[in-house]
């Protein structure tokens, strides 16, 4: 999904990015347990500007977070994945990643210019193409449920609205390797720290490459 965006005429199927992946030693079963090697893969396969984020999704990283998405910018997230596939807590053993190309904010006021009410949903205002928005005043990061990333994980057909707290809470939890998989047999590629270094607090502002920031 993040390559559609990214290079629509691309069309880089999944299973070429999986035989990428395991050919420069990224993952040996189609998993990826480090954020800094799916950037390195972006970058090649997409042909696309990969800047990996630290420090979790709160703080200063929210501004940036959203300011990207706004800005027609897919976010890719490492999270725990639920059996709905919504964000959970399960210490990383549930580790999954998810794209977020939208998000949904509950605002006092829409700034003008930019922004286009929608025909059919009054109070509902969308982002007008080819022209510069600015962000409209955030709510404060304590606030629940004032904001929204549409978002779909890898092999969803489906995309949701998820609670940016939750996608923050779930990506900064992500620290032990799946006990289930360590007894399974089979070989998995962990990065150096395990998970807690590869994945926890992290995540990837993708942009095109003749992009500026």
């Amino acid at each position: 999904m993040a390559g559609t965006l990214l290079a629509p005429s691309s069309g880089i199927p999944l299973e070429r990015l999986m035989q990428m992946a395991m050919e420069r030693g990224y993952s040996a079963q189609g998993e990826m347990f480090s954020v800094a090697d799916m950037g390195k893969l972006a970058q090649e396969a997409l042909g696309c500007q990969a800047e990996l984020l630290c420090g979790g999704l709160g703080g200063p990283n929210r501004n940036r977070v959203l300011q990207h998405i706004v800005a027609g910018h897919p976010l890719l997230i490492p999270y725990d994945e639920d059996f709905n596939h919504e964000p959970c807590q399960k210490r990383g053993h549930k580790a999954h990643w998810a794209v977020s190309t939208g998000v949904l904010l509950g605002v006092q006021g829409v700034p003008n210019p930019g922004y286009a009410e929608d025909p059919e949903l009054p109070g509902l205002f969308h982002p007008m193409p080819s022209t510069p928005c600015q962000l409209p005043s955030l709510p404060d990061e304590s606030s629940p449920g004032a904001v929204y990333l549409l978002s779909k994980q890898g092999k969803s057909w489906h995309y949701q609205l998820w609670d940016y707290n939750q996608v923050q809470a779930s990506n900064l939890q992500l620290t032990d390797f799946s006990p289930s998989r360590a007894a399974d047999g089979r070989e998995y590629v962990v990065p150096a720290g395990g998970v807690r270094a590869g994945l926890c607090g992290q995540a990837l502002l993708l942009r095109p490459q003749d992009s500026s920031h």
